[in-house]
């Protein structure tokens, strides 16, 4: 049965099965402008964490709250950030 929200269902039910998430099936079946293709490889345009400084890290660390963030090195930070 069609969704009003979703203007390509089939798109969508494809993307549904290959094991797209509702949101970004949705998105890309929606999307009317340009590549379907490159609207799901949307994404932010951030660094590596590798690339930032410690203290960056630590204030992205305590922004989220990662506990025991002040007696970790930059490594720990990066690490403890990926699996937060």
């Amino acid at each position: 049965m069609p969704r009003a929200q979703i203007k390509d269902e089939k798109t969508y039910q494809a993307l549904r099965r290959e094991g797209a998430s509702k949101e970004k099936a949705a998105r890309i079946a929606n999307d009317s402008g340009g590549s379907r293709s490159a609207t799901g490889r949307k994404g932010g345009k951030a660094g590596t964490y590798e690339d930032r400084s410690k203290e960056d890290l630590y204030r992205e660390a305590k922004k989220v709250g990662i506990d025991g963030r002040s007696r970790m090195t930059k490594s720990e930070l990066i690490d403890a950030l990926r699996h937060h």
